[in-house]
């Protein structure tokens, strides 16, 4: 077997948080190719390292002092290798770092340092190859993803390698520049890895026991998921819940190559398993609970819209002509609601209106603002009668009102809209019956 490990800030903090990945990773020879991040917080009103290095570079460009903050980092560093009993030194690293820095090459040259240093130490803890991933990972001069190229060159890079530490977060463009994702982008990175070397499992190792049905910020102590699809997976990350990059998914999904998050500081522990599809039957008739705040409602009344042809066309195009991209469209035989963030549509909302009355002559606009939409995610509700019935019983039981109801064909999720007050009681809600009622 071949498995890509990729580790997150937190579990690389410090030289404790080493010993515990290097146990994980000497305890299964499959193992072999470990992704690692800058190291992260070590308590709670601590500074990651590439905040530290955006800083740093922020004072070097703007022509400050700024080799104090240098080195702070290295200290960090230092105390990582002294701890793990290394005998290793970062002095001609940090050199050439101060010499870039000197010469403005960038806040992403800056940033990506925090993993090509971790890259370097774990390496060197593990007795691994180190594989800098600007020698392997390539951006095209729009900033966008290089795929094909990185495939092969990771592909061939890598065959003849059989333990190896290639940093995340990011490559290079066409000219060496160092080119970084978006911050977490070492979930890609992982991700792109498993693909080139046709991975049997791709392990995100971070600082939660897993996905988790619902926000732990509103509900106490929330069920992990056991196994998700990618597709139910889409559906919560979209609206808001998060312990993966978006971008991860794909080069492992057109594989077929399953992801496992687990959690470093409990190993034992079997996280949660995303994959394509599965027979497993979910242990609840939903498999999450996701939402977001900050939506503003559009409803527009007009007697016989449902015969007018090009109705819905007309309406969309004024929120296109405006620069305004909509969540929800749900519809009856005379109204049509547009669902769209409200910081976008605030300043524009008059040129919206009368765009509405010239386009297809409304009998009424209104508009309502502070709305909330919470998508209750699940493929165990395709075999589930009664699931809507059952979540607007609990929210009225609960004494929140429903502004809005949508679900897709698919019967993979239904989204209610309320206000954005009832909000968390709505989460709690839906919680309670369909997770904490069947425990």
């Amino acid at each position: 077997m071949k498995k890509v490990v990729k580790f997150g800030g937190s579990s690389l903090a410090s030289a404790d948080q080493f010993r515990k990945v290097g146990k994980i990773i000497r305890e299964d020879e499959s193992r072999r190719y470990v992704v690692p991040s800058a190291p992260g917080k070590r308590f709670s009103s601590d500074t990651k390292v590439t905040d530290m290095l955006y800083q740093c570079y922020e004072a070097a460009a703007g022509e400050k002092a700024y080799k104090p903050m240098l080195e702070k980092i290295q200290a960090r560093y230092d105390e990582i290798i002294q701890g793990l009993g290394l005998n290793l030194s970062l002095k001609d690293e940090f050199d050439k770092i101060s010499e870039m820095f000197t010469n403005k090459a960038g806040s992403e040259y800056a940033a990506s340092r925090g993993e090509y240093l971790n890259g370097i130490v774990m390496a060197n803890y593990l007795g691994f190859e180190f594989v800098d991933a600007a020698t392997v990972i390539f951006f095209n001069e729009d900033g966008s993803l290089n795929g094909e190229k990185t495939n092969e060159m990771l592909r061939e890079r890598l065959k003849a390698t059989e333990y190896a530490v290639i940093p995340g977060f990011y490559g290079a463009l066409e000219d060496g520049t160092v080119k970084t994702f978006s911050r977490g982008g070492s979930d890609i990175t992982g991700s792109l890895v498993a693909k080139a070397i046709t991975a049997d499992l791709y392990e995100n190792w971070t600082d939660v026991p897993g996905f988790l049905v619902a926000d732990p910020r509103i509900i106490n102590n929330p069920e992990v998921i056991e196994t998700i699809t990618y597709r139910e997976l889409r559906e919560l990350s979209y609206m808001g819940a998060s312990v993966l990059h978006e971008d991860a998914i794909f080069p492992v999904r057109k594989e077929g190559i399953p992801i496992n998050i687990r959690n470093t500081n409990a190993p034992e522990q079997k996280g949660t398993m995303i994959v394509e599809s599965t027979c497993r039957s979910p242990k609840f008739t939903i498999t999450g609970i996701a939402g977001k705040k900050g939506f503003a409602s559009i409803n527009i009344d007009k007697a016989m819209m449902n015969s007018e042809i090009g109705f819905g066309r007309k309406v969309l195009g004024v929120f296109e002509d405006n620069g305004i991209s909509f969540e929800h469209m749900p519809s009856g035989i005379d109204t049509m609601t547009i669902f769209v963030h409200q910081a976008e549509f605030v300043d524009k909302e008059q040129q919206v209106i009368a765009g509405i009355h010239r386009a297809v002559q409304p009998d009424v606009v209104e508009l309502e603002s502070d709305l909330a939409l919470v998508a209750v995610v699940g493929r165990g509700m395709r075999a589930t009668r009664g699931t809507a019935g059952r979540i607007f019983s609990a929210l009225a039981h609960a004494r929140v009102n429903v502004k809005m109801i949508d679900q897709g064909s698919s019967e993979l999720n239904i989204i209610v809209g309320v206000k954005n007050a009832d909000f968390e009681t709505a989460i709690r809600a839906i919680y309670d019956i369909f997770v904490t009622a069947q425990l």
